[in-house]
């Protein structure tokens, strides 16, 4: 095919910049609109080779635009609990059960030995068997009757009570919430990502 437009007038390039002419042998290489960060300085002749020019591409950094935000955005999840298995709730429910009943024998001994060391059992105690008290008998002993193993004894029966009370109120709860997701959903939470 032959071309039968004729010379054809040069173009102008951005800025008024002639290309360079072409020479033979190598690829062409179109005019840049816009000068390479690194100078827009060129090898021989204004030509680069592929490898050069790769590499220009890659030190490019694009910077952000003025006024805009580069703080991450936080992401955030919805879900929606809709269902909670009642063995495992049964399971945790015991054992925060068995910790809170060790400390409430803990918390019941050591204020028995604080009030203790303080007197108001021998102080209470006389007032009460000074009350109670007559000819024949001296009255209500406090002392005798508050005394540590059976304070221990009883805390202890109410921390057992309480380990098996809250583990099967927990138990029930899982299913009466198993009940009333399946009318309502469930539980709605949201979720943010941590920056």
């Amino acid at each position: 095919m032959t071309d039968t437009r004729g010379q054809q007038p040069p173009y102008e390039t951005f800025g008024g910049e002639q290309p360079a002419p072409q020479q033979a042998g190598q690829p062409y290489h179109p005019p840049q609109a816009y000068p390479s960060p690194q100078g827009g300085g060129g090898t021989q002749g204004g030509q680069q080779s592929t490898g050069q020019q790769a590499q220009q591409e890659g030190a490019a950094v694009r910077r952000p635009r003025t006024g805009a935000r580069t703080t991450p955005r936080t992401r955030k999840a919805r879900l929606r609990v809709a269902k909670a298995d009642p063995w495992s709730v049964m399971k945790v429910s015991f054992l925060l059960s068995i910790a809170l009943g060790i400390c409430t024998v803990i918390a019941a001994s050591v204020l028995w030995m604080v009030m203790d060391a303080m007197g108001v059992f021998s102080t209470v105690g006389g007032t009460i068997s000074e009350a109670t008290g007559s000819n024949e008998s001296n009255g209500f002993d406090l002392q005798s009757f508050l005394s540590l193993p059976r304070v221990l004894v009883f805390t202890s029966v109410i921390a057992v009570i309480d380990v098996v009370l809250a583990t099967a109120l927990a138990t029930l709860g899982a299913f009466i919430y198993n009940l009333s997701a399946g009318f309502v959903g469930g539980v709605e939470l949201t979720l943010a990502e941590d920056e």
